[in-house]
């Protein structure tokens, strides 16, 4: 697996995960990659960040492995979307009104861009990002 961050041509950034970096172009070809926030689908990757699981397709061991850690990313957005709001590109305003107005407390998510993450790591607001995985229909 390797995780990219992207970018839309509106300079929303975003992760997404790929199996690896040809499945990245194959989808990315056919149109398939689109921007979380705005749907556009002129997308370019930002900085790559390194291969965190590599198998070759006769190993079974480390297949069911990846298979675990999809089904567990699964149950993290599941969760999140059953517990947390979306409050989508707003999120950097939402969680310095939470962080700022104790009495607000709630549980949100939404995106970001690298720059509004490094502004809210300078501001000692910890956040923390979570790989998307699409739901298998």
């Amino acid at each position: 697996m390797i995780k990219y961050n992207l970018k839309c041509k509106n300079n929303h950034e975003f992760e997404s995960w790929f199996s690896n970096s040809k499945e990245y172009e194959k989808l990315k070809n056919k149109n398939f990659i689109e921007c979380v926030v705005c749907k556009s689908k002129s997308i370019s990757k930002s900085i790559m960040s390194p291969k965190v699981l590599s198998f070759q397709s006769n190993d079974k061991k480390k297949q069911k492995e990846l298979t675990k850690v999809k089904r567990d990313l699964l149950k993290v957005r599941k969760f999140v979307e059953k517990n947390f709001e979306f409050v989508g590109e707003n999120f950097t305003r939402e969680i310095k009104n939470i962080y700022y107005d104790k009495k607000k407390s709630r549980n949100i998510y939404g995106t970001t861009t690298h720059s509004e993450r490094e502004e809210l790591k300078d501001e000692g607001i910890d956040t923390i990002s979570v790989p998307w995985i699409e739901r298998e229909n």
